[in-house]
């Protein structure tokens, strides 16, 4: 039997250690939401979601409900240059960047739709690394693209050694199901300049005899032969300077082809041109070098940055063309779209306009002073600059505005774990649904029917000590046909001989489930796992610490 090839792995320090994420709900804040006054379109989309918190937690709080139904994945991640890991070395910074990223894409796969996308920019300080670690969790079959972006217009005469103009836009799929969309190609209008009032279609001329390269007969013996002109005399294609050239066409061709072809005297001899129409519809596979001119550069992005917030200019934006060049290769209208580093909000901005759904998260606080007055202007057509005149956008739609809720469980003062005071009933009852695999769906009837798994299982969350009497109360409204699954405080009696029902307490049940209490994996020092004890500083920030 023939060996098989060793799976090749990235490694590092840490790699084995996972969160266990807490699948927080969201809670809608109204005052923060915004819509147009009115519906611009029968087309315009009002669900969007912006999500304010950790995008770790926010990504395993949209599994439940989007897994498998994301088209797009759009993320601008920090590149790990080192200025949010100070107090770390290299080798340590790089590693716990690698497990940052790792958690995030792994949920960011599971979110995918079987024919969606990852498209991730970076720099060179990561970008190959990244690679090798997107192969691992999407599969090497899975790559589909390392593009280059350039985004500076000129050089950078500072630069001590490269001045780097370019950065990474790794592209994955998460099955063959993916096909990248052809893009329009270009057609210079101008030089269809001939009418043929025949079709009424504009077309242009391009000789049928071969100019340029391997032009002559002895390159294509085959292809030469006479052609008989309107008034009966054979062409041949003979060059200007008299030499023997050869046709484009095989002869066969050329007869097939008849009405294609134009006849033309110039000074006594004939010329033939084909006949080459506009073709709206043409397209072409899209390239992997992005040239600035085509998709915008970092300076572009912060003048639209600045256009709605001048006094504060976000530090890396994305220009407008480049999520336009992204999102028109990945996605068509309708289409959801998900960005968990939103940064300044580009992707909901241009997502918005292109007229996909779209979820966007983000934790620093320019989600209230960059994004939301962003798509405030898009919604309210506001906003000339950008890509809006490129797809005429006129306004309309709006977006939700959640915020993650708190930890599910909190310390009391002797350390015990209880539930958060902040969760009232119907929190409680969400966040439990969501931890145990139900749907939320409270019934306006049934009091104990608070969320479903199937059509025949349910749960019910009550912070009651139930009773016997109860209990037998429950068994009986739910019936042999059905099962119930109920989570209380506490309860009295043997809950055995009630067949239909599983009765558990809380918090026991999910005390084991996750890291509670934990509200920020974001790449903030303070937030950062410590280092192996080997690999620590001798005076760092863990000065003071026992060894």
């Amino acid at each position: 039997m023939q060996n098989k090839k060793p799976k090749l792995e990235l490694t590092w320090i840490g790699k084995e250690n996972r969160p266990k994420l807490e699948p927080r709900i969201l809670i809608e804040e109204p005052e923060k939401s915004y819509c147009a006054k009115y519906r611009v379109s029968d087309k315009d989309v009002f669900d969007n979601k912006l999500i304010f918190g950790d995008n770790l937690l926010a990504l395993k709080a949209l599994e439940q409900e989007f897994a498998g139904k994301v088209k797009c994945a759009a993320f601008d991640p920090p590149y790990n240059t080192g200025s949010a890991f100070e107090h770390y070395d290299d080798g340590i910074e790089h590693s716990i960047w690698l497990s940052l990223m790792r958690d995030r894409l792994e949920l960011a796969r599971h979110l995918l739709s079987e024919d969606g996308s990852l498209w991730i920019t970076m720099d060179d300080n990561e970008a190959h690394y990244l690679k090798l670690l997107c192969d691992e969790i999407f599969g090497r079959d899975n790559f589909v693209a390392d593009c280059f972006w350039q985004k500076v217009y000129s050089e950078r005469m500072d630069a001590t050694g490269f001045s780097v103009s370019h950065d990474h836009v790794l592209v994955y799929r998460k099955s063959n199901a993916f096909l990248v969309n052809q893009i329009a190609k270009d057609q210079n209008a101008e030089q269809f300049n001939f009418m043929d009032k025949k079709n009424g279609k504009y077309y242009r001329r391009r000789s049928l005899r071969k100019e340029g390269s391997e032009s002559l007969r002895q390159d294509r013996p085959s292809m030469w032969y006479a052609v008989k002109a309107p008034d009966g005399s054979e062409i041949w294609p003979v060059k200007p300077d008299g030499t023997e050239g050869r046709w484009r066409w095989k002869k066969e061709n050329v007869s097939e082809n008849e009405l294609a072809l134009e006849f033309v005297k110039k000074d006594s001899h004939w010329e033939i041109y084909v006949k080459q129409y506009i073709d709206e519809n043409a397209t072409r596979p899209p390239s992997t070098l992005w040239l600035q001119e085509d998709v915008g550069h970092n300076h572009e992005a912060k003048l639209e940055v600045k256009a709605f917030n001048s006094g504060s200019v976000f530090d890396t934006p994305k220009p407008e063309r480049l999520l336009k060049h992204i999102l028109s290769l990945a996605t068509s209208p309708g289409d959801l779209v998900l960005d968990s580093f939103a940064g300044s909000g580009t992707t909901g901005a241009v997502a918005h306009k292109m007229g996909r759904r779209w979820i966007m998260v983000e934790l620093g606080e320019h989600c209230h002073t960059h994004i939301i007055p962003r798509l405030k202007k898009v919604i309210d057509n506001e906003d000339k600059g950008g890509i809006t005149d490129a797809v005429n956008w006129k306004g309309g739609g709006g977006f939700r505005y959640y915020r993650l809720a708190p930890s599910l469980l909190e310390k009391d003062k002797w350390g015990n774990y209880v539930i958060n005071k902040e969760f009232n009933a119907a929190m409680l009852a969400e966040a439990l649904c969501k931890l145990e695999g139900f749907v939320y769906a409270p019934s306006e009837t049934m009091y104990w029917q608070h969320g479903h798994s199937t059509e025949r299982d349910y749960i019910y969350v009550t912070t009651q000590t139930l009773t016997h009497d109860q209990l037998e109360q429950l068994s009986d409204d739910v019936g042999l046909e059905r099962s119930l699954l109920v989570l209380c405080l506490a309860f009295r009696g043997n809950t055995e001989r009630h067949q239909n029902l599983t009765v558990k307490k809380i918090p026991k049940q999910v005390l084991s489930r996750c890291e509670w209490g934990h509200d920020d994996y974001s790449l903030k020092v303070e937030n950062l796992p410590k280092a192996p004890k080997e690999l620590r500083p001798q005076t760092s920030l863990f000065d003071g610490e026992d060894a």
